[in-house]
């Protein structure tokens, strides 16, 4: 009997990026059922994977990586799929030196256009782009979106939110791996109020003190803070329950879109033309349009480099929100 195909998938960071890959490992392991799927990613990030039932193994990378590299060589990889494409991506290729397919960031597409507003980058989402590295396999995309997986512990139960908000809430994920990434403060306030309806704001500990200003600006019966109290799966999991989604661009905007929801997205110094928009569900976006600074980075910073922060400080919020019923 001969041994199962067996791939090795890339993709050490974030939550976001790794939520992207999804789709990739399901189509991978449902359209090739005997192949063995295995997935390398930063140890923080295994609870993302724990629960998918399309991995076979799940590989961390601590801080000795050569002694998980020579186990990854005892495993005897047939394909090495890798959606990261870095310099310690190109460690694990060579090191196991099996054939490999390999992501293309678009780095100089990025800098053009951060730089000097030249705009090259391809009218495709990330995760066909990542889809295309099955290419050879035979491997299509199934259209299906994104996967998100909580395990039984981690759901939020209605009971363990106020009476405000059991029926139903919009949840609103105020956090951001960078400043430029989120609204400032007020601007929060100010959406709050527009959405007009029962609000759980969603993040990190680091999102808490922004989640009290919010809530203490509008009031109790309006605004749930769960920022900092629960874990990301649990967040997701509100996520999942909620009406609608209103989100920056960060992890929880993905899940929502593994989820179906309606995502209104925020866009601040980074844009949707990177390609990683919410995926295969309604979405709108909500941004700074034609600003000539903007995207000043690919990523984010701290702080506005021209301290006027325009790309968020001047989003309108003048939209219509259809998808709410009427609130008790």
């Amino acid at each position: 009997m001969s041994k199962p195909v067996k791939f090795l998938i890339l993709r050490f960071s974030s939550i976001g990026d790794i939520i992207l890959t999804t789709p990739v490992i399901r189509c991978l392991k449902q359209q090739h059922p005997q192949a063995e799927i295995h997935y390398f990613t930063k140890s923080k990030f295994e609870f993302l994977l724990l629960d998918n039932p399309y991995v076979d193994k799940i590989w961390l990378l601590e801080k000795n990586t050569k002694q998980v590299l020579e186990q990854l060589k005892k495993e005897q990889f047939d394909y090495v799929i890798d959606l990261h494409t870095n310099i310690r991506t190109l460690r694990v290729k060579f090191a196991l030196r099996v054939p490999s397919f390999s992501f293309d960031k678009l780095n100089v597409l990025k800098w053009l256009i951060t730089q000097f507003k030249i705009d090259y980058l391809p009218d495709i989402h990330i995760v066909d782009r990542y889809m295309e590295t099955l290419a050879t396999f035979g491997i299509t995309n199934d259209g299906q979106g994104l996967d998100y997986f909580i395990p039984y512990k981690d759901n939020v139960e209605p009971e363990w939110l106020p009476p405000t908000h059991r029926a139903a809430f919009v949840a609103y994920a105020i956090g951001g791996q960078h400043n430029t990434k989120k609204l400032p403060v007020e601007r929060m306030i100010e959406l709050c109020r527009k959405i007009n309806y029962p609000v759980v704001l969603l993040g990190g500990k680091e999102d808490f003190d922004n989640g009290e200003i919010i809530r203490n600006a509008i009031g109790d019966g309006l605004i749930v803070n769960t920022c900092g109290k629960y874990n990301f799966n649990q967040s997701a999991s509100l996520v999942k329950k909620a009406l609608i989604v209103f989100s920056h661009d960060t992890g929880l905007m993905h899940v929502a879109a593994a989820f179906k929801k309606k995502v209104y997205s925020i866009w601040g110094n980074t844009i949707p033309g990177f390609g990683m928009y919410p995926y295969k569900t309604a979405f709108e976006v909500l941004e700074r349009p034609d600003l000539g600074c903007r995207p000043c980075s690919k990523i984010g910073y701290k702080a506005c480099p021209r301290k006027h922060f325009k790309c968020m400080n001047e989003i309108s919020f003048s939209f219509p929100i259809k998808e709410l019923p009427a609130s008790n």
